[in-house]
């Protein structure tokens, strides 16, 4: 018997008692702005340099927890710290977002790729709806339309497509495109019907393949697969996050169709990904079993059991199905057992095959206060109708 209740106090009491005190007191930089990013296991900061995907989901992170679980003006006083630092340092002239700066706030890199500026407009618009300030919702709205042109056009950002380059849709676009435009969503393109979102759900499910039951990161613009280790690609975690960014797009809408598809998705990455042998997700796998490219591809990183633990959940809620909530205690005690820490807080990120830690860091430049909030959170909420 599925006991909701248990889980909703060690889930209330990982976020409130060990995640959330862990950033709140190590990452906030209160001389220059922004976050500390890069924090070893007890906190330490190791590196200061400012990766703006890490600041901007800092700041939504923080606000969407006073929006949705409690008005603590500690967490909104956080999140500005965050924001007026990315709204002073965080953009070039021309208007795109650097993807890092120095502590104080000096640009150091900027990629040719449309994430930065996603993760910029969903902190402005999250942080908007706590503070009740219009003009952060207008300044988003009006570079998520340049993020649309630049999509278009890569061109634009330094990104010309060569002559050997294949076609392709990669998943991570779509699905950035409608988080954010749900983020933003109200009247015009942003819409839950808008083409726009329907255009960024069947470009996702593109990537699901029925007759083979797993999940690409990469095909062709038709569906069609790619030839070498690029079309062979599986990142089952976020295969997992792509399911459930769909599955609560379309909640309310009556689109079974595509609802069961999402789910699909959620279950053949899940079916696929988990290793039989020493528990735990797989980060990379090839779908035909050859030898990945990415050379870290058996290790088993925090991120895609947050978001398997959400996907879990969400499926849960669709179907009723008993067998999501087995596999989600199964998930949940993997999770804990091997990236939880009872003495610093937080959660390490980095695990080899059989579980063992290999990075002692909490925070890095893509490790940050973001997958594992959001998935106590959402979890909460979702365990809590159980309940």
């Amino acid at each position: 018997m599925f006991d909701a209740g248990k889980y909703i106090e060690s889930y209330r009491k990982e976020l409130y008692e060990s995640v959330l005190p862990f950033w709140i007191e190590h990452s906030l930089d209160h001389e220059y702005g922004g976050y500390f990013n890069c924090l070893d296991a007890d906190g330490t900061v190791y590196d200061t340099t400012k990766h703006m995907w890490l600041q901007c989901r800092q700041v939504w992170m923080l606000s969407r927890l006073y929006n949705a679980l409690e008005k603590n003006p500690a967490w909104l006083e956080a999140a500005r710290l965050g924001l007026d630092f990315i709204r002073r340092c965080g953009r070039t002239p021309e208007g795109r977002v650097y993807f890092s700066l120095t502590r104080e706030g000096r640009p150091l890199f900027i990629q040719r790729k449309i994430f930065a500026e996603c993760f910029y407009i969903a902190a402005l618009d999250e942080y908007a709806r706590a503070s009740g300030d219009q003009s952060l919702k207008d300044e988003a709205r009006r570079l998520f339309e340049q993020v649309l042109a630049w999509r278009a056009d890569p061109a634009i950002l330094g990104r010309p497509v060569l002559e050997g380059q294949p076609a392709t849709s990669t998943m991570s676009e779509p699905m950035m495109l409608l988080w954010v435009a749900d983020q933003l969503s109200g009247g015009g393109i942003h819409h839950p019907q808008s083409p726009l979102m329907q255009s960024c759900v069947a470009e996702i499910l593109l990537h699901a393949r029925a007759e083979r039951k797993l999940v690409l990161e990469n095909v062709a613009p038709d569906g069609a697969p790619l030839p070498g280790s690029l079309g062979r690609l599986m990142n089952p975690g976020h295969a997992i996050e792509a399911g459930w960014f769909v599955l609560e797009h379309l909640r309310g809408t009556g689109e079974r169709k595509a609802a069961a598809a999402a789910i699909s998705m959620i279950d053949w990455s899940f079916d696929r990904g988990w290793d039989p042998e020493y528990g735990g997700i797989f980060y990379f796998m090839d779908s035909e079993g050859l030898p990945p490219f990415q050379l870290e591809w058996t290790m088993k990183l925090w991120w895609p059991h947050c978001e398997a633990l959400i996907g879990l959940m969400l499926a849960y809620r669709e179907t009723g199905e008993p067998h999501y909530l087995e596999k989600f205690e199964r998930v949940s005690e993997y999770a804990f057992t091997h990236f939880s820490d009872p003495r610093h807080g937080e959660w390490f990120g980095y695990l080899d095959r059989q579980g063992r830690l290999t990075h002692t860091l909490k925070g890095g430049p893509y490790k940050g206060f973001f997958h594992l909030p959001r998935m106590l959170m959402m979890c909460l909420k979702l365990l809590e109708e159980l309940a």
